[in-house]
């Protein structure tokens, strides 16, 4: 179990001090989807510790890449989403289901398991700051030589999200290789631990800035906001083809807006003041994962909560790898020429978080399809990239995609379209 030894902290900001205004509804520990699971297990630890316990699940983290973490210094937590369809629940909701493993308690134990959701949160050594830094999961990277479950995957180049093929230890790796960056923990949640979650703290509020109609991950909602449960979470994390441009970076964005609402309404006076949600919510949550195994109790998981809990909002920056197209294959991307610069910033503990405010909405402009998603170089003479945006700016409606980018009977149309088209499908939520 890791034995944090919490550093003094840095002085607040006249940045920090400025967000205090809006952090009775912008609460302030926004690290994106691992504290979900923290904050609920945090609050919820003292309720039958045993019990929760035995919920926990846990794999091993091997490899080059990866580290054990110290008592000080930074500590980066990878945090994954798999579309693992093991289970009657995961098959359930996932569909295409695959032959699964049964000797296994690990959640990529399905054949073809993938990560929708890849996210590396990066705490600074002097715990003043954060950085959330989403991978696509189409990136075309090298994955390494992974040995999982006694069988060893040859090195290859794929897509990044079928690194979880081999395991949460070969996404580490593969992380690590291409980023730099030393991974000490991970968390992975699957298709039915999203489900459980937002059903336990009543529902999740997200905001589409249009009508959005994706016939692929059947996520269907009028404009607007709404609150999501259950199934209606699981399709609007996975929607790709409703936000954007259509491809993965719009995904990553309207991830970020749903995870940091769910840590909102986890903080919230009305899920903490009652027993019984706090406990269901913890019961959901340990439920929900799969960690290393230097976190596999609620002891572990409530010490790095401590490490984390107090970094202000103004100090927490999300933050999209710059791709580009794949000029060989317009449906993957590879790294933009900027992306080092970002990975070093980060693996070399510099703060992207500065007293520039950034936009408060998280979507711009989508660019078309045959047209490079690459993002702005890194300014000179701040450390935070120009695409970056603070946790306490991570608000706003999601960016529904104006392109082409559905379709239904074989014709392409935007997801409004097939909004309006498809009066009879049934929305998501009301």
């Amino acid at each position: 179990m890791p034995n944090y030894r919490r550093p003094v902290p840095e002085p607040v900001s006249r940045s920090a001090k400025r967000s205090r205004a809006r952090t009775a509804v912008i609460r302030r520990r926004i690290l994106a989807g691992v504290l979900v699971v923290l904050v609920a297990i945090g609050v919820g630890g003292g309720l039958l510790l045993h019990h929760l316990n035995g919920n926990i699940r846990t794999d091993a983290l091997v490899g080059s890449g990866t580290a054990k973490q110290q008592e000080t210094g930074p500590i980066n937590i990878l945090v994954m989403g798999s579309d693992t369809r093991d289970g009657e629940a995961n098959c359930a909701l996932g569909g295409a289901c695959a032959k699964t493993t049964a000797t296994s308690n690990a959640a990529a134990e399905s054949e073809g398991a993938n990560a929708d959701v890849i996210m590396v949160v990066h705490v600074a050594a002097d715990r003043s700051n954060a950085t959330v830094l989403s991978i696509p999961r189409d990136t075309v990277v090298k994955i390494p030589a992974c040995t999982y479950e006694g069988k060893t995957v040859p090195a290859r180049t794929d897509r990044i999200n079928a690194s979880l093929m081999a395991g949460p230890s070969c996404t580490a790796q593969t992380v690590g290789q291409l980023t730099g960056i030393t991974i000490n923990h991970f968390v992975v949640i699957d298709f039915a631990g999203v489900v459980t979650m937002s059903d336990a703290v009543g529902g999740v509020e997200v905001c589409v800035d249009n009508n959005v109609y994706d016939t692929y991950s059947h996520l269907k909602l009028a404009k607007g906001t709404h609150t999501l449960e259950g199934k209606a979470a699981l399709e609007f994390l996975r929607t790709r083809h409703g936000f954007g441009d259509g491809g993965d970076v719009g995904r990553t964005i309207a991830q970020h807006l749903f995870l940091s609402s769910m840590i909102r309404q986890v903080e919230s006076a009305s899920t903490l003041a009652n027993p019984v949600k706090v406990y269901n919510l913890a019961d959901a949550a340990t439920k929900a994962v799969t960690v290393d195994d230097d976190l596999g109790s609620v002891t572990a998981l409530s010490s790095l909560l401590l490490e984390i809990k107090d970094i202000p909002s103004s100090r927490i920056t999300f933050v999209t790898t710059p791709t580009d197209y794949n000029p060989a294959n317009k449906n993957e991307l590879v790294l933009a020429p900027n992306a080092a610069a970002l990975f070093k910033k980060i693996a070399d503990d510099v703060p992207l978080s500065h007293s520039k405010t950034t936009s408060k909405t998280t979507t711009s402009k989508a660019p078309t399809p045959s047209t490079s998603t690459a993002t702005p170089s890194a300014s000179a003479t701040s450390a935070a990239p120009d695409y970056a945006t603070t946790a306490d700016a991570a608000t706003g409606c999601a960016q529904v995609s104006t392109y082409k980018t559905v379709s239904l009977n074989g014709i392409p149309m935007t997801p409004t379209r097939a909004y309006e088209l498809s009066p009879n499908v049934p929305d998501s939520a009301s």
